[in-house]
């Protein structure tokens, strides 16, 4: 059987795990003998267009996805219709893999950036895959710390942040799509919108704009389309690195009751003869209702 075969979408589709030559170093599939055959004894190839939706939040799970081409997004929607983005899944990475193996609803919402192969594998089979297979064993436990790793890494930058410029200068610094020059600077791929910019970092469109334009002003960086040159990588870092470097100084202003003494706000006082304080008005007494006997 051929390894690969033409498929929608320009994408090199595998349809056969031994033979794959999609997989890389990392990959969750990256085994030999027993434990690949018997991954590709379970797996379900498919082709998915971009903009597709995998699972979604507290869907019970039906079992997992591994990456094997293209990219996927995993999302949550708060109450009042706030979408964050929790991370950006590259190829040969497990999607659905806690809730799998807890039975539990998927937190997230998956859904794919770009047309994708991804092979899916029913719940039952996988559990039972990884019971009868040690390798497999271990090569879940390593996903699950990669997993554990990244969320820390998500709350750390949004929640011990100091501004957006930090929050945007720690996403271009992340950014794994780069290619590095020989004078120093970066070129990264966006892609992303704006918008999904925002998701990721917790805040709006209008805001990653008005940072990306001061950045540029500055000339930390270039915008070319969808291509952007980082060109003062250390002021981004130094942004990163020390927060409200780069706010303004009435932005940098202690918060009250950190146990700094702010100073005293001046308040325009009126010269001249006293208005005459306006009487208060007499509320009506209030009225005795007597019931005829």
């Amino acid at each position: 059987m051929m390894a690969t075969v033409h498929a929608p979408y320009n994408l090199e589709m595998s349809d056969n795990c031994i033979n794959c030559k999609l997989r890389g170093r990392g990959y969750f599939c990256q085994f030999g003998g027993d434990e690949l055959q018997g991954l590709a004894a379970i797996s379900y190839p498919t082709v998915y267009p971009e903009d597709s939706v995998l699972f979604v939040e507290g869907q019970m799970p039906r079992g997992v996805y591994i990456l094997c081409r293209g990219k996927a997004k995993l999302s949550m929607v708060s109450s009042e219709g706030k979408t964050l983005i929790l991370h950006i899944s590259e190829p040969g990475e497990i999607l659905g893999l806690s809730s799998c193996l807890l039975g539990q609803p998927y937190q997230a919402t998956v859904e794919s950036l770009s047309p994708c192969q991804l092979n899916f594998i029913r719940r039952d089979d996988f559990l039972q895959y990884v019971r009868n297979h040690p390798e497999a064993m271990f090569r879940v436990a390593e996903f699950l710390s990669r997993e554990y790793r990244a969320a820390c890494n998500e709350i750390g930058s949004l929640g011990l942040a100091h501004s957006a410029a930090e929050k945007m200068a720690r996403l271009l610094l992340g950014w794994k799509e780069f290619h590095a020059h020989s004078n120093g600077a970066t070129t990264l791929k966006l892609t992303l919108t704006h918008e999904e910019m925002a998701q990721m970092i917790g805040s709006s469109r209008e805001t990653v704009t008005r940072m990306l334009a001061r950045f540029r002003a500055k000339n930390y960086i270039e915008v070319h389309g969808s291509t952007l040159l980082i060109r003062n990588r250390a002021a981004l870092q130094s942004l990163a690195d020390n927060p409200g470097s780069d706010e303004p100084a009435e932005a940098r202003l202690p918060a009250p009751g950190n146990g700094l003494r702010r100073s005293p706000e001046i308040v325009p006082v009126r010269i001249g003869p006293a208005a005459p304080r306006a009487r208060a008005a007499k509320s009506p007494a209030p009225m005795l209702q007597l019931s005829a006997r």
